[in-house]
């Protein structure tokens, strides 16, 4: 299980409740099109990692080239079950408390264990991180005495099935994933609205015409392929980007926890929060929390640095037939500036891409 390791040298930049002074760039038709041509996924040859320049950011001294790979998921199974114990109080899951000073923010591990109908040895021990053997039933019984919610049940369900795997069942590194012509098809007829296919890692594998004139930010580093964690809290660029950046920053990182439970042995997953862990202090604080979350549906706000600002809904699709990928569409509310804002999008996209095809004497109209 992925966890961070401590740096040498401490961050100093600042929290995230107060993001770096960046004002939004005024991109120019020149620089537009230098713009829309780093969005191109073939722009490759630049290693990302910590130490190399093209994540915007200096790495922490002493950080080097650290690996999160082999850490015991126990610690996080330890840190999720007591950082939920101690959030709820006896008034709220329905206990008489006789007064007293209690020693603990939130319920004692024999409280957890009454309301759950196990013995309180039994719970100290899964508490420990041993969930190896639990049943359904138990983790029902635990998340109801905690709780949860359905992103955090699922996670200690997730917890407790990388407990019970084998090294013999761990998937080793794995290469980009593909998207297939299909799904390609299926994001380009999608004409009116910024759509992305991304992994639980973040990253962004493709996207539609107006999709890469939306996250065209993120594609300026010529990393490929683009993370979105990556530019968040590595690029000085996403303060202004992201207004509501708190929020920004937390969705971030619950995103790749909830899927370091589902995948705990992804070693691309590892690496990429230990570089963030190692040069990041406001992702290390955020990712030492444990909390989890499910992004299925909403309102993000984005401020373009072409057309301005942009308040879209979204809706992620996950494809059954690609295990780990989800198409993410978003859209605007007719009559609004927002979707007047994205029908400028689509113009200044449109226009970029024929320049660069009349310079090429390319005829797709494709991004890519």
């Amino acid at each position: 299980m992925v966890v961070p390791m401590q740096p040498t040298t401490r961050d100093t930049r600042p929290a995230a409740s107060e993001p770096p002074t960046v004002m939004a760039p005024v991109v120019s038709p020149s620089c537009a099109l230098v713009c829309l041509e780093a969005m191109k996924p073939e722009s490759t040859g630049c290693e990302t990692g910590p130490g190399f320049p093209c994540n915007g950011s200096t790495p922490i001294a002493g950080a080097g080239d650290r690996s999160l790979a082999g850490v015991d998921s126990s610690n996080d199974v330890r840190e999720f079950l007591a950082t939920r114990r101690a959030r709820i109080t006896p008034q709220q899951a329905g206990l008489a408390t006789y007064g007293g000073r209690r020693r603990v923010p939130g319920l004692r591990r024999e409280e957890v264990a009454l309301l759950a109908g196990v013995s309180v040895d039994y719970y100290n021990r899964l508490e420990r991180g041993n969930l190896g053997g639990v049943s359904d039933s138990v983790l029902d019984a635990i998340a109801g005495a905690l709780q949860l919610d359905e992103a955090e049940h699922a996670h200690l369900c997730d917890l407790a099935r990388a407990a019970n795997t084998t090294s013999r069942t761990r998937r080793p590194r794995v290469s980009q994933q593909q998207i297939r012509p299909g799904v390609q098809r299926i994001l380009d007829g999608l004409t009116q609205m910024p759509a992305i296919v991304h992994n639980g890692r973040l990253d962004i594998l493709s996207a539609n015409m107006l999709g890469y004139a939306l996250f065209s930010p993120i594609y300026v580093e010529s990393g490929r392929p683009a993370n979105h964690a990556r530019f968040v809290f590595l690029d000085p660029r996403a303060s202004a980007f992201y207004p509501d950046w708190d929020l920004a920053v937390d969705s971030t990182v619950d995103v790749l926890r909830t899927e370091a439970g589902r995948n705990p042995f992804d070693r691309n997953l590892s690496d990429l929060v230990g570089e963030l862990s190692t040069r990041s202090e406001t992702f290390r604080k955020r990712w030492a929390a444990h909390n989890v979350r499910l992004l299925r549906t909403g309102l993000k706000r984005y401020h373009h640095p072409v057309v301005g600002e942009l308040s879209l809904d979204y809706e992620a699709m996950e494809f059954p037939a690609d295990t780990g990928l989800t198409l993410t569409a978003y859209s605007a509310q007719p009559g609004t500036p927002s979707h007047d804002g994205l029908n400028l999008l689509a113009s200044w996209a449109a226009t970029i891409d024929q320049t660069h095809h009349a310079d090429t004497g390319q005829t797709t109209n494709h991004p890519s």
